[in-house]
């Protein structure tokens, strides 16, 4: 140590020096800081701003508040590819506006609204977050939601990404089974938007559009299970009547040649193949509307007829649905678990989650995508074909056009 001494013998001149350099150094170091500061915001940013590759959660989507519930309906009844009727222009307003204050009462039962947007916004930041690490190569990726009937509308979200300018866009259908009427519909209204406005150019597309019987998928229903078979006293596990069950869909649709039930058959039985078929099983659907005939038994009545069988414990799986909404948190949870048990002598039912944020259900997506995004092919062959009895003109060039679309 060095020792300046003033006249007097005093440290004047060492604390000044001392203090002085203590300054520097802290100016030196902030400065520091702010600058790597400023470069982690700027890398932030930039990975908000500039995705490589955006991917596009498609889902029939839920009104997050009561007065959403009209719209909503009204744009359900109001779609072809979801659902026909006589005169859809006029009855379809009309079924909106008499079934809008019984939606609301549902909603208002389970909370207020429904929490598909929060679930979809979660598992699309998680599924990125890995796909970042997975598949750096098309890093950074960015998801976007874009639901078919209400906020954020498909339509809106493509116009989002493209002031985004991914190199590559993949259309992913969280709908794991395909329907004409559910997948179908949000492919359509892609093909419909980009009909009447200009399609960007300098961006690879490509298609996800089904993946029921994914391995991880799968084990994720399969855990869900398990769950809820522990929760059950292990005299009467193994008897447990494990009910899957699925939107359904009216006949007409199948005979048309619609792929959802066989899809939706394949999921259960890859499940309980996951399982080991520990217990007996099976497959009911569930929220029907309007008196034409649909796909059988609904789920209410089979939990009926096994009563009636002597078949008293069950756990519901919602098979079809990856996130919870108004069906399984108020047709399964409370209409079905709560009041359907209590009037039918039910000893005990539970409902298995829906995949929501498990790790394996993330895993899942992410793995879907990195295999997508290493693969050669664009679009499933499936994909591109109608159902053997189609007439909707619509769909042939809706077709024609993801062909196309997809090839470039």
């Amino acid at each position: 140590m060095v020792k300046i001494l003033n006249s007097s013998g005093g440290h004047t001149l060492i604390t000044s020096f001392s203090l002085i350099t203590r300054m520097l150094f802290l100016h030196k170091t902030n400065l520091s800081r702010l600058a790597n500061n400023a470069a982690n915001f700027a890398t932030s940013a930039g990975r908000q701003q500039q995705a490589k590759t955006a991917i596009l959660m498609l889902n029939m989507g839920g009104p997050q508040h009561t007065d959403q519930v009209h719209d909503y309906l009204l744009r359900i009844m109001t779609d072809r590819d979801m659902i026909q009727l006589p005169v859809q222009s006029r009855l379809g307003p009309w079924i909106a506006q008499r079934r809008t204050p019984e939606v609301q009462k549902k909603y208002k039962e389970i909370g207020g609204g429904s929490p598909i947007l929060k679930w979809t916004e979660l598992q699309g930041q998680l599924m990125c977050e890995q796909l970042d690490k997975v598949s750096p190569a098309t890093a950074p990726h960015k998801h976007y939601v874009g639901f078919r009937y209400v906020n954020p509308l498909t339509e809106d979200t493509l116009a989002k990404i493209e002031s985004d300018k991914p190199e590559r866009v993949v259309l992913f259908s969280q709908y794991p089974q395909y329907s004409c009427a559910t997948s179908g519909s949000s492919f359509n209204s892609i093909f419909s938007h980009y009909r009447d406005n200009s399609l960007p150019t300098n961006i690879k597309w490509s298609i996800i559009d089904r993946w029921g019987t994914h391995p991880l998928l799968i084990k994720t229903f399969a855990q869900r299970i398990r769950e809820e078979l522990a929760k059950f006293v292990e005299t009467k596990r193994n008897d447990v009547v494990i009910l899957f069950t699925a939107h359904s869909l009216p006949l007409k649709a199948v005979n048309r040649g619609d792929a959802y039930p066989s899809e939706i058959g394949a999921s259960v039985h890859m499940v309980m193949q996951e399982l080991g078929q520990s217990n007996p099983y099976s497959l009911a659907w569930q929220s029907k509307v309007g008196p034409l005939p649909w796909l059988a038994p609904a789920t209410d009545d089979a939990i009926k007829g096994y009563v009636k069988q002597g078949r008293k414990n069950f756990i519901l799986v919602p098979i079809a649905f990856v996130n919870e909404h108004i069906e399984t948190l108020h047709e399964l949870d409370i209409e079905y678990c709560d009041e359907l048990a209590k009037d039918v002598g039910v000893e005990e039912i539970r409902r298995a989650a829906a995949p929501n944020d498990h790790p394996l259900f993330i895993e899942a997506l992410s793995s879907i995508v990195a295999d997508h995004l290493k693969s050669t092919q664009p679009v499933n062959p499936k994909f591109l074909m109608r159902c053997p009895m189609c007439t909707n003109p619509r769909c042939r060039e809706s077709k024609k056009w993801y062909q196309q679309l997809c090839s470039h």
